[in-house]
């Protein structure tokens, strides 16, 4: 089963991406990046610069494009294949709400008309693949089930599927039924997502659904960055382990960003975020106190004790 890195804006940019792939590379088959959009006519200088070759040394990398129109779709794919990419990812599951209320990510699944407009003129890019990230639905977990059949006839690689709908965010169980009906209705390859925590939910997926392509972790690995390793290389690693593991990437992290931040608070504001998702491995106390840290001294004391903490 393959494992790919989902992409969180503002945790798995280039930096993050790149000494992860360091620390555990070959256990990705391909990190996905934020995804790009078009800002006053044109993308974004900053998600040019985060899919820029010369910041991804090493890393098989998947740009992704959120997009409510054709019009933005041509703006943003041209830039894409310009840096050298041969496949881009569509988003149409992001949940935020000043998206879906643009009509963008997740805000797709309830216009089909878009998405058939959309998906109808990816025929114009001949040497580019492209893939769908998905959920259910926005506000009806039925809303799939419209876009089915464009989905089917569309040009794809394959599609991932997040089994909620938008406006459950990221709360309440993964809805497997209808991950079930979905996957015996899409013809594409199937990648799963969505609350990936454990190598046993991975055997698990990999047992029931042998036609899937692949599972793409995001918030599981943010939490346990060796999380990959652990299902590829059949081992279980002890807290203290995983927990080397963490602080082997955030001290790469540190020196990075000590380097291009001006600023102490800067930076304590920046490394404060690498620990969002980290609280269930280094235990609410670390988690509490590097949150509270004050000033960066204080934080690098928190860090050098994070072991003891427990």
């Amino acid at each position: 089963m393959k494992i790919y890195f989902a992409p969180l804006q503002g945790y798995t940019d280039a930096a993050y991406r790149r000494f992860h792939n360091e620390i555990f590379g070959g256990c990705i088959s391909a990190y996905y990046a934020p995804f790009m959009r078009v800002e006053h006519g044109a993308p974004r200088a900053k998600d040019l610069k985060d899919i820029a070759p010369a910041n991804n040394l090493g890393v098989e990398l998947v740009p992704q494009i959120i997009v409510k129109d054709t019009l933005e779709l041509n703006v943003l794919v041209p830039s894409i294949i310009s840096q050298g990419y041969n496949h881009i990812d569509i988003n149409m599951g992001c949940p935020f709400p000043l998206q879906v209320k643009k009509g963008r990510g997740a805000g797709l699944l309830s216009n089909p008309n878009a998405v058939k407009l959309i998906l109808g003129d990816l025929v114009r890019y001949k040497d580019v693949s492209f893939s769908v990230k998905m959920r259910l639905g926005n506000d009806d977990v039925n809303q799939w089930k419209d876009i089915a059949p464009i989905l089917n006839d569309a040009q794809l690689s394959h599609i991932t599927i997040h089994p909620r709908i938008a406006t459950q965010q990221y709360k309440g169980m993964v809805l497997m039924d209808s991950f079930d009906e979905f996957y015996h209705q899409i013809k594409h390859p199937i990648i799963f997502n969505g609350d990936i925590i454990h190598p046993s939910q991975i055997e698990y997926l990999v047992t029931e659904y042998p036609r899937l392509k692949g599972v793409m972790i995001g918030r599981g690995l943010l939490t346990n960055p060796a999380l990959a390793m652990e299902y590829l290389e059949n081992v279980q690693l002890d807290l203290e382990q995983r927990i080397s593991k963490i602080l082997e990437i955030h001290n790469k992290l540190f020196a990075y960003y000590a380097s291009k931040l001006q600023g102490d608070s800067h930076l304590l504001t920046k490394m404060k975020t690498f620990w969002d998702f980290s609280e269930s491995i280094i235990g609410h106390k670390a988690y509490k106190l590097i949150h509270k840290a004050s000033s960066l001294s204080k934080y690098k004391e928190v860090i050098t004790q994070i072991a003891y903490l427990k």
